[in-house]
């Protein structure tokens, strides 16, 4: 029987990548998706054409992180900032990793699957705290104690496949699985056409990763 999986997918370049990978690699994947009270929707917009391109089931939870505020994300009085500077950028959404990923749980128990997929990285990333593995170790600690699925002997795995790879080497690996960037938004500020603004942390992350992996940059840019 073909095992199922449950894939984090935002419809950034890092999620998709993650998705090929699970598809590859013999799962039958069903993808998650979350509308948290994001400013930037067409990432969302990029998730379906991506889920349908595929061929997987995709769910889209509705939240609102906006509420609680805290991150230039998910506040509109908040500026996304156009350079990386020194510490957590306001980028980060407190908690957003940790909801995302008990979500996630929560539907693999339903579906039976025992492996969830997240694309988070630890090498060419924002700093972010809930993208290191000390997080994703502690939650799988956590899932293996808190659900009756693990209880009855069917404990779950949460895979971070690009944790320790640069976004070049994220970029080459999707690319040799034929993954199509252009439908992909990264961007923080991206417009309503999906088009990246090109000078944010995200978009900076981006460019540098084509370009060190020699494979041409087909980013759609609104400059």
């Amino acid at each position: 029987m073909q095992k199922k999986a449950v894939v984090l997918l935002s419809g950034g370049l890092d999620s998709v990548t993650v998705l090929a990978m699970a598809q590859a690699q013999g799962y039958e994947c069903f993808a998650l998706s979350f509308n948290y009270g994001q400013r930037n929707k067409a990432e969302l917009q990029a998730g379906e054409k991506i889920a349908a391109d595929y061929d997987v089931v995709r769910k889209v939870v509705s939240l609102d992180l906006g509420s609680i505020g805290g991150s230039a994300l998910t506040d509109a009085e908040i500026a996304v900032p156009q350079t990386l500077g020194a510490g957590i950028p306001v980028t980060y959404v407190p908690a957003r990793n940790t909801v995302f990923l008990s979500l996630a749980l929560g539907w693999a128990e339903v579906l039976h699957a025992q492996d969830i997929f997240i694309g988070v990285n630890a090498v060419d990333y924002s700093g972010y705290p809930d993208c290191r593995p000390e997080f994703i170790a502690a939650f799988e600690t956590l899932a293996n104690v808190a659900t009756k699925a693990s209880v009855e002997g069917e404990p779950f795995k949460i895979h971070t496949p690009l944790i320790y790879l640069s976004k070049a080497e994220i970029i080459a690996r999707g690319t040799s699985l034929g993954v199509d960037y252009r439908q992909t938004v990264s961007c923080y500020s991206a417009n309503e056409n999906g088009e990246a603004c090109g000078t944010c942390d995200a978009c900076r992350l981006r460019k540098t990763g084509f370009l060190t992996a020699g494979i041409e940059d087909s980013t759609r840019y609104a400059i």
